[in-house]
């Protein structure tokens, strides 16, 4: 036994050890930390006053099983004092989200969400999905709980509003209408076949619809189809009918549509087997706009109050809370979480547990969704353990891989090569995990596969040697697959062996004979080739694995190419970003006209200044 090791053993721990920190506190509000013998942190807590919640756990007994679990583990304390409770509460969420405690409750998903913009930087504005940041000008209407509700809404409000999605740089350049207008979706403001009034009457009935007043713009459409066909303009009257039928179909697809609820989020909450599910449906203009579930980690059995209020300063930390907040269990601290949502929305935000009537039903109808998903999702972890039990067996890996990682490269005869790697484990896919690498080296434009996959692979392993050396995060693999066969995984063994690792196991997951899915063969370093039975369940599960990887790869690629196609040489020149380039292209027409451009000309465009028309104009008359 080292000296280490027997300090290590010799440490004190418990309530005794956490005794001996209350001489040294006084009431004052702030975020302790509880850590065991080697250092790690157990738990992040707030407190209003510090002394009395330390001396809490001082006690001998009196806890719930996972609080005496935890005392028993700590070793020693940290504290930070705060000067408002309020300040306590988010530095705690905070310290939360960047050390993930095993005892916290953990928010794992913390995606934005999509919005509708319609943008004001226009005369003509323009409609599309806006996702981060809400810098651009404009009416923002959201959140919408995925890209595809914001999608399908999109789809129907272009049919009934006929408002452009096209970018300023487009609509300048236009000289006939579109697709867009001839499939009646756009009023093609670009080529004058709408007045500036017309369509500003569009874009008004729009932002009333997502205001929630959709019954007086459809009655309005109705008046005005009843008057056209009066009228004898049967082809307007036609178009008319169109519109109102898509706004119809919103509606429809909007699903509940609350009559006394205009604005508001409804949380509900279910915990069973030490497992949770956090169901959140937004409420916008007396409509849902779309639910989310959420599986927060428990912290070892934490209840429903520590769950939902650690879910709120989570989810919100980045997310604007609406006026309501309706919810299925009420929250420890609700007086400081309701400020803290308040600072952050920068107006009155209220935390309500109904108890009847529509705002009862609606809380309800989230914890059946979330009871529901919850009994779901178990039996999906349930499915996947096998599976990776399997996959254990088939690979004679020491036990059950808990993080699998899958490699592909994509490239069309060495164009646009990207790398791609997925992620899976006890809970399926972990997108969040997902990583693109655009191919950097020599190999990437000669096609080869083998140096690609050098690259890819070695750039990984060398980021993970550099953050994490002795292997105390749960980021390093268990298992890799390789897409492709003996070549693939000699270049894998080289390059581990290269950096000097040797207990990762990997697996190159070839095509087989004929290229046929269910005729793939397996190659690891060493072994002989082998094979599956086709109907084998492990088989299907590396054959999702691998398709979701190509999948990711492919995209990728696309999106690299999509926007080397769209790179002018615009984007070489000094000084010249996004809105600069925007506004030349809009100007001119295109980059040609704009390397044709006097100095004069240049300095007429907005945000261009008489020294960087300057610029411009020599990067173009003196380049080459």
């Amino acid at each position: 036994m080292t000296d280490d090791q027997s300090q290590e053993d010799q440490t004190a721990t418990g309530h005794e050890v956490i005794q001996g920190y209350l001489k040294t506190l006084d009431g004052s509000p702030g975020v302790y930390r509880m850590l065991n013998a080697k250092g790690e942190v157990l738990y992040v807590g707030k407190a209003r006053n510090l002394k009395n919640r330390v001396s809490n756990y001082a006690r001998p007994s009196g806890h719930s099983a996972r609080i005496a679990r935890m005392i028993f583990e700590t070793a020693s304390m940290m504290f930070l004092t705060t000067r408002t409770e309020v300040e306590a509460l988010l530095l705690e969420q905070n310290l939360i989200k960047q050390l993930k405690p095993r005892y916290n409750v953990l928010m794992r998903d913390d995606k934005s969400f999509p919005n509708i913009l319609i943008s004001k930087s226009h005369p003509y504005p323009q409609l599309k999905k806006h996702r981060g940041k809400k810098s651009e000008k404009g009416s923002y209407y959201g959140p919408f709980a995925s890209a595809g509700a914001v999608n399908r809404t999109l789809n129907q409000l272009q049919k009934v509003f006929l408002l452009r999605n096209c970018s300023d740089s487009m609509f300048e350049s236009r000289t006939r209408p579109c697709l867009q207008y001839q499939i009646k979706r756009c009023a093609a403001p670009c080529v004058g076949k709408v007045s500036a009034e017309g369509y500003a009457g569009l874009v008004a009935d729009a932002e009333r619809f997502l205001q929630g007043k959709s019954t007086a713009v459809q009655a309005e459409l109705a008046t005005e189809m009843a008057r056209a066909s009066q009228e004898m303009e049967f082809e307007r009257a036609a178009a008319l009918r169109d519109r109102i039928r898509a706004l119809t179909n919103v509606q429809q697809t909007q699903g509940i549509n609350p009559r006394g609820v205009a604005e508001a989020d409804v949380i509900g909450l279910f915990v069973e087997g030490g497992q949770a599910c956090v169901q959140v449906f937004f409420i916008r203009a007396n409509q849902s706009w779309g639910n989310r579930d959420f599986y927060p980690r428990t912290g070892s059995g934490a209840d429903e109050a520590e769950i939902l209020t650690a879910f709120l300063t989570q989810f919100y930390d980045d997310k604007d809370p609406p006026p309501l907040i309706l919810l299925s269990h009420a929250v420890e601290d609700d007086d400081l979480v309701t400020q803290a949502l308040s600072e952050r929305a920068g107006r009155k935000v209220e935390l309500a547990v109904p108890q009847r009537g529509e705002k009862a039903e609606l809380v309800e109808n989230a914890v059946r969704n979330a009871r529901e998903s919850l009994a779901r999702k178990m039996a999906e972890t349930s499915t996947q353990s096998k599976l990776l039990a399997g996959l254990a067996d088939a690979f004679d890996l020491d036990a059950p891989p808990r993080r699998i990682e899958v490699y592909d490269n994509a490239h069309i005869q060495g164009s646009d090569p990207v790398g791609g790697m997925i992620v899976a484990g006890p809970e399926g896919f972990v997108k969040s995990q997902y990583r693109k690498f655009n191919i950097k080296g020599a190999a990437g434009a000669l096609g080869d596969d083998f140096g690609m996959m050098k690259e890819v692979l070695t750039r990984r392993f060398e980021r993970l040697l550099k953050e994490d050396p002795d292997r105390k995060s749960d980021v390093w693999p268990d298992l890799l697959l390789i897409d492709g066969g003996a070549g693939q995984v000699s270049a894998v063994a080289e390059i581990m062996e290269t950096l000097g690792i040797d207990d990762v196991p990997f697996v190159g997951v070839a095509k087989g004979i004929d290229r046929d899915a269910g005729k793939e063969e397996f190659y690891r370093p060493g072994e002989p080739v082998f094979a599956l039975q086709r109907n084998d369940q492990v088989l299907y599960f590396i054959q999702r694995l691998r398709d979701e990887a190509h999948r990711w790869a492919n995209g990728a690629h696309v999106a690299k190419r999509a926007k080397a196609v769209g790179a002018t040489p615009l984007d070489e020149v000094p000084g010249v970003g996004a809105t600069r380039k925007r506004a030349l292209l809009a100007h001119f027409g295109s980059a040609k006209a704009v390397s044709r451009a006097g100095v004069d000309d240049l300095k007429a465009v907005d945000g261009i200044s008489e020294a960087m028309a300057q610029t411009i104009h020599d990067f173009f008359h003196q380049k080459g």
